[in-house]
């Protein structure tokens, strides 16, 4: 086992447009409670950026060429530089303990791939836990068998739990670089692209190191990227088929389909309809 310290490891922010979030995310990255390198990445170059990123000190990259969620977070991965880099999003915020722990499940296994954590919602300025969010509290049951350090590395526990919807929540990822193939994400996608990047790297050996702890918030309002795509010409639910003809067939995946479809309503307007704490 590899014992990973913090000047291994980059917070790359994918920005674009003028978030009014992305300050509260870049604060939550300066007050972990160790310290790693933070960069800003962006297709879409702009002032606004320039600025945040002259304030708290922060590198800005921009990749030339036109905008698309692959390009951009494939860039954001090449350009952190560290073994370890987590893709953060710009509206998304972080618990001041979230790197100090990854790093320490990273360095409790054989042969890290990558690690996630679970998460709260931010809706409307409030926190929303899976106590009062269904959506969350599925993910939540989907994931219980990676509690176990040795179905982490299970293949099939992991494409088990894959083959049912896409619990891993993205922005709590660290990857290693290390233990990973040149190039994670692939274009085609754009809903499903981290699930269908967890599809690929379920296949190789190694573990999905699970940290059952809400160490950050995922940011839902009506202008995320995530309701943004679920809207666009039912690219969400064609995209999700194709997911789940990777593990079943043509008549399972469809009904698996319809179900998975439901548990995206929540997303589509940002609206909260259950009640938050």
């Amino acid at each position: 086992m590899k014992s990973y310290t913090c000047e291994e490891h980059t917070f790359a922010v994918c920005a674009w447009g003028k978030s009014e979030y992305l300050e509260e995310c870049i604060r939550s990255l300066l007050g972990q409670t160790v310290k790693s390198r933070i960069i800003l990445c962006t297709a879409t170059p702009d002032p606004f950026l320039q600025e945040k990123a002259d304030r708290y000190g922060l590198p800005l990259y921009v990749r030339k060429g036109e905008p698309g969620i692959a390009e951009d977070w494939s860039y954001a991965y090449r350009k952190a530089g560290t073994p370890l880099v987590t893709l953060a999003h710009q509206d998304d915020v972080y618990e001041p303990e979230f790197l100090e722990k990854t790093l320490q499940i990273l360095s409790e296994a054989d042969h890290p791939l990558i690690s996630f954590c679970d998460y709260y919602e931010l809706r409307d300025g409030e926190k929303v836990f899976a106590d009062k969010n269904r959506n969350l509290r599925i993910k939540e049951v989907m994931l219980l068998p990676l509690r176990l350090k040795k179905m982490q590395k299970s293949r099939w526990c992991r494409r088990r739990i894959l083959s049912l919807g896409n619990p891993v929540c993205c922005p709590s990822v660290t990857y290693v670089k290390e233990n990973l193939p040149r190039r994670v994400f692939s274009a085609g996608f754009k809903a499903d692209l981290d699930w269908q990047a967890w599809e690929r790297l379920s296949l190789l050996p190694g573990n999905f190191c699970y940290l059952p702890e809400c160490l950050m918030g995922h940011r839902i309002h009506g202008g995320s990227a995530t309701t943004r795509v679920i809207g666009e010409n039912r690219n969400r639910s064609r995209e999700d088929l194709e997911m789940y003809r990777k593990f079943w067939p043509e008549s399972i995946a469809r009904f698996l389909n319809r179900f998975y479809a439901a548990s995206q309503d929540e997303n589509r307007t940002g609206k909260n309809r259950n009640r938050s704490i």
